[in-house]
Parts: structure tokens; sequence; C-alpha cells
């Protein structure tokens, strides 16, 4: 690279605000800098931590949009052995197919064996049975809805 190219770029940098250039012609390279090497710091951060959402915000007595409802279970007063949860993770159908009866009703008699509803899984239809004689006093699930293993679906007594 000629000389006098260096001065003039040198000169450049000088009467600018620009701290470092490099200049590449052909197989040539050239770094000019200010301020000699310098190396950036390296900065630190830690990521930010999650937090809890309280019922108010903090500092005040404003309820928190953001803060998760607070638990309202009837189950409570439901005996676990009424109970029938989802075997599986899945969309909940009390119908065989659209616009067809339910495989049950509130208030009605199943045996043991009785189909009480689908689960569809992956695309695979797994019908979930009655594992006992009973009525079936309360469907807690919507159809068409997902839900969640072990998930309570219905109360049979």
């Amino acid at each position: 690279m000629d000389t006098r190219k260096l001065k003039k770029l040198i000169e450049l940098l000088q009467q600018s605000d620009v701290a470092e250039i490099e200049i590449r012609e052909g197989e040539e390279s050239i770094r000019i800098s200010r301020h000699g090497t310098v190396t950036q710091p390296l900065i630190v951060s830690t990521p930010p931590q999650p937090q809890a959402f309280g019922a108010t915000l903090p500092g005040t007595s404003l309820p928190n949009p953001l803060a998760p409802e607070p638990a309202v279970s009837s189950l409570d007063s439901e005996p676990e052995e009424s109970l029938v949860r989802s075997p599986m993770v899945g969309t909940f159908y009390r119908t065989p197919a659209p616009g067809s009866e339910p495989f049950i009703r509130e208030g009605e008699q199943v045996k043991a064996g009785d189909v009480l509803c689908i689960i569809e899984a992956m695309k695979i239809l797994n019908q979930i049975e009655s594992e006992k004689d009973g009525t079936v006093t309360r469907i807690m699930a919507e159809n068409g809805q997902p839900v969640e293993y072990n998930q309570p679906l219905f109360v049979i007594e």
C-alpha cells in the first residue's frame, strides 16, 4: 500500500470522530486505530429472575391484574373415589361424533365398562370407560376443550 495513502487515512482519522478504520485492497489489509489496541470490556449481566405475582401491586393496595386467580375448588367436597380423572392429555369429547347424542348426561346411571367420553390424543380417539356402577352427578369438562392428565372429568356416586 502506498505510504501517501496511509498518511491521508491517518489525517482523515484524526479529523473525524472515527476511532478505527480497516482497509482491504486485494490481499493487503491495514487497520488504523486512533487509541491503539483497545479491547472492549466484557459486560456480564444476570438474567432477570422470575417474580412471583402477589394479589396486590408492590407498595400499593391495588389488585394486581397479573396475579393468578385464587383456586376455588369445589372438589374438596367430592370424595376421591367418586372422581373420574383423565388418564391422558388431549381433547375431551362428550359425543361419539359431531351432532350426535352425548355418551352420558348428568343424573344418568352408568355401569362399569360404559363409555363416558372420548379423549383425542395425537389423532387417536381413546374411549374412557366407567370403572364402577353409579350415577353421574357432575360433568366437569367442556366438550371440545383440552384436558390435562389427572384432571377431574366426572363425579360418579
